[in-house]
């Protein structure tokens, strides 16, 4: 049996909590059921007992301070609004210094979407592959540059540190886990009971781009406008790069360094971004819609929406389009 605390503190989603007990008692249930002991025992771990106090009617789940937690073999970090991080961190240091106390003593350590600050802080990520929220990903990665960040996956697994996707996508890293612990029949199930995809393959298709404009380089950003603007026409980054008087090796330098992306791969962001809008809404045929964002090409079209969303424009269309 493993023993798995869940990292509780003030600014917590309540749902990451309540999700991932349900899904481990769920677990347990099935262990139960078929005759075998059961897999988890879950205990809740914070810095004080005043921190936020849950209550599961049914269970009991002790709480335990990081002084009485002794030695989890699994940490779950559960996940907190995506905001202004900087704030949430420096509130939640001993958290952060637990865990990485916690990891040197033989820890596995999991986080839940946006939870992954708190193990990159701690440097459990260094020089490993990473996902989150699609939406927090950007600033991770600029502010744990040793980080290999992976925004398109679902769940990562390295060395016994776990990150997963974003908001309810992040469940499937707990279903990956009872897979791991319990085996693929206790994981079906429980994919059953709870509705809950098996799939891993990718979140990109949740992504919504909207410019990487937190930074300082007031010239990148008005290249990123005239971008925006006029992503519909044919675009010459030499144009682009004239346009705000640079050279094009120093535009294309400054351009990643601003946004993480190259001048072309942006235009690339910013046009499908469009056609994604437009399929949703469903109103014109993807030829047109192709043509509407900037694309001649039917074959180039799909290979780069693909590549950005995980998804062809007709596996997007059936999934999100309105009827």
């Amino acid at each position: 049996m493993k023993t798995v605390a869940l990292l509780i503190f003030n600014e917590v989603v309540p749902s990451s909590i309540t999700g991932v007990v349900d899904l481990l008692a769920g677990a347990n249930k099935y262990m139960e059921r078929a005759g075998q002991p059961i897999a988890f025992c879950l205990e809740m771990v914070s810095q004080s007992l005043d921190t936020l106090h849950l209550a599961f009617p049914n269970q009991q789940i002790d709480h335990k301070t990081f002084q009485h937690a002794g030695h989890p073999d699994l940490i779950i970090v559960p996940s907190f609004s995506v905001g202004n991080m900087e704030p949430v961190i420096v509130q939640n240091m001993a958290a952060i210094n637990w865990l990485k106390e916690m990891h040197t003593t033989g820890s596995e350590i999991a986080s839940l979407c946006v939870g992954s600050y708190f193990l990159a802080e701690a440097g459990l990520l260094d020089g490993k592959e990473v996902t989150s929220h699609w939406a927090a990903a950007d600033d991770i990665q600029k502010r744990y540059p040793r980080i290999k960040m992976k925004s398109d996956l679902v769940i990562t697994d390295q060395d016994g540190i776990y990150t997963s996707g974003g908001a309810f996508s992040s469940l499937k890293l707990v279903l990956y886990l009872i897979e791991k612990f319990c085996g693929r029949e206790t994981a079906l199930w429980i994919s059953k009971m709870y509705a809950i995809d098996m799939d891993r393959t990718s979140q990109a298709h949740f992504a919504v781009f909207m410019g990487q404009h937190r930074h300082d380089d007031k010239e990148i950003l008005k290249a990123q406008e005239y971008i925006e603007q006029n992503y519909k026409n044919e675009i010459a980054m030499e144009d682009v790069s004239s346009l705000i008087n640079m050279g094009q090796r120093n535009f294309i330098r400054r351009f990643k360094a601003a946004t993480n992306n190259t001048p072309f791969e942006y235009l690339q962001r910013v046009r499908i971004e469009s056609a994604k809008k437009a399929i949703e809404m469903n109103r014109k045929d993807l030829p047109l819609i192709m043509e509407d964002t900037g694309y001649n090409d039917l074959k180039a079209f799909r290979t780069i929406f693909k590549r950005i969303t995980g998804l062809s424009p007709m596996e997007y269309k059936k999934k999100y389009a309105r009827s």
